[in-house]
């Protein structure tokens, strides 16, 4: 297979391998923080403790986090078809890519969120913030490195699974990968695609690292120093100036 031939192959799979982690990414982030923040709230030692909620939700997240996604793929091909209506393509594949996702990501974020000092939300507490306003403007601020961590994480983890998707037809290049490289011996074809994943894990990384970065660098003295070295005026007026 020439270079040419490569390439009209290599930009569509391109196009639906970012299209099926873009979609993925962005629902996982939409659900995943807030169950990652509810699975710190309603801790023994969180703002809204309540064992019962706490262990439910822990229970089903386990539970999905412990199913491995190929089985999860093949698991999840009836409700793939009747949600988007096919079983195949990178359409298909971002629903059990999403649902695989999820979990993961809300367990980072729990960890990161669980890192914020207890001091600064008893502070918070202290000036009459509500659970809604601490949540706001001290857990989810504070957590934004490692929040932001997380995401990268998860996007990697997410192209991985997308290549894996690729064995069931879920497109992209994982399914070039399969059709070419493997089961028609395109060994040359095979190691250009690795090649690309390689580079495009690396510059994902690379990007959620620069902004790790920049958000710690940010937060160093910022909202902390300003919301604990103010003098009381109005609760409500320290809590939104923060």
């Amino acid at each position: 297979m020439t270079w040419d031939q490569m390439q009209e192959l290599m930009w569509p799979a391109t196009q639906e391998t970012f299209q099926m982690v873009g979609v993925s990414a962005a629902v996982t982030v939409l659900l995943g923080l807030p169950l990652g923040v509810l699975l710190v709230l309603t801790d023994k030692a969180g703002l809204l403790a309540n064992r019962a909620v706490n262990k439910a939700i822990g229970f089903v997240v386990n539970i999905a986090r412990s199913v491995p996604f190929i089985i999860l793929m093949i698991a999840l091909i009836s409700f793939t078809r009747r949600l988007v209506g096919t079983s195949i393509g990178w359409q298909a594949a971002t629903v059990p890519l999403t649902i695989g996702a999820i979990p993961f990501f809300a367990r980072l974020v729990e960890t990161s969120v669980r890192e914020v000092d207890r001091g600064l939300i008893e502070a918070v507490q202290s000036m009459g913030g509500s659970t809604w306003t601490i949540v706001r403007k001290t857990l989810l601020p504070e957590a934004l490195p490692g929040i932001v961590a997380s995401i990268t994480t998860t996007v990697i983890t997410l192209i991985g699974y997308s290549a894996m998707a690729g064995t069931v037809g879920g497109g992209g290049l994982g399914t070039l990968a399969v059709n070419y490289g493997y089961q028609r011996f395109e060994t040359a074809f095979m190691w250009v695609i690795v090649a690309e994943l390689v580079i495009i894990v690396t510059a994902v990384q690379l990007i959620g690292d620069f902004a790790v970065r920049r958000l710690a660098h940010r937060g160093r003295g910022g909202g902390r120093t300003r919301l604990l070295g103010r003098g009381p005026t109005t609760p409500d007026q320290d809590l939104v100036a923060s």
